[in-house]
């Protein structure tokens, strides 16, 4: 008896044959590895504070100044807002790790927080360097775009090295992208002269690609952190709406972001100490009879 297969002698025919739906159930699960947790959400809002800071920073900064018609209140309004919606993105990225803990993250949360990242604490404060450099009266142009390409190439290396090495829990290697952003607009804020604003921009940079460590925001310090973003932008809208000693506050917040840029790899340096110094008390005291 011969077999004959229905397959072939129906596309002779030119019939029409059903598909297979083997793959229906793979259909089926596709979705789940692409949907989005309430972590992502949280990621895909620091995306857009990202973007809207470098949408204020040429609207109310560059332009204006590229056709003439700049206002100094409104660009101060503009770069107030625009450093304002990096903080927020920051709080995003605080806590969508947070939620990520407690709840679930989806396949494809990692890959998002990076993305994310890149745009909020890399193109963003980059291009604020880079208009800076554009808008400052004893800047150079040239050299601010160079400093702006280290400041995006050092966030880029930094989260390339984030996915890639695994350290002990509890401590970041290399200053994080969000507090290296808020160093990099503060020391553009704080209106110092070219050189040495051109030499902590890069100093910055360099934190962050370094083996310095730093604690990760959690408990605590998670809580002061976001203190300390609330009260950032405070000081902010004082000095972007003029208010009675806001330009001393904001140069008062800059500088201690700075401070705090400097102080705090102290409190992981204490920290493996005090880790090192209990270990060898344990060993001694299991070496004693």
């Amino acid at each position: 008896m011969t077999v004959i297969d229905p397959e072939p002698q129906a596309q002779a025919s030119g019939a029409w044959v059903p598909e297979v739906e083997a793959d229906s159930d793979e259909m089926d699960d596709m979705p789940l590895s692409t949907r989005l947790s309430i972590a992502d959400t949280l990621t895909l809002g620091n995306a857009t504070c990202g973007f809207m800071a470098v949408y204020f920073t040429t609207t109310g900064v560059l332009i204006p100044h590229l056709t003439g018609s700049e206002d100094g209140g409104m660009a101060r309004h503009s770069a107030a807002t625009a450093v304002m919606l990096m903080l927020l993105a920051s709080v995003f990225d605080l806590f969508d790790g947070l939620v990520a803990r407690k709840l679930r993250s989806s396949a494809m949360g990692a890959e998002l927080d990076n993305l994310s990242d890149l745009i909020s604490f890399g193109l963003a404060p980059a291009y604020f360097v880079l208009v800076w450099g554009m808008v400052a009266d004893d800047a150079h142009q040239r050299v601010s775009a160079l400093a702006a390409i280290v400041v995006l190439l050092a966030v880029v290396l930094r989260l390339a090295r984030f996915s890639c090495v695994t350290l002990r829990d509890g401590i970041f290697q290399g200053m994080p992208s969000p507090f290296g952003a808020l160093t990099v607009v503060s020391i553009v804020l704080l209106e110092l002269p070219f050189i040495p604003t051109l030499l902590a921009i890069i100093g910055v940079a360099w934190l962050m690609v370094s083996r310095v460590e730093y604690p990760k925001p959690r408990g605590r310090l998670a809580v002061a952190m976001l203190g300390w973003i609330v009260l950032s932008m405070g000081m902010l809208a004082a000095w972007a709406f003029d208010a009675p000693g806001g330009q001393l506050l904001l140069q008062t917040g800059c500088a201690l972001q700075l401070v705090m840029g400097a102080v705090i790899p102290l409190f992981a340096t204490a920290r493996r100490v005090n880790t090192f110094r209990d270990n060898r008390r344990e060993a001694r005291a299991a070496q004693l009879p």
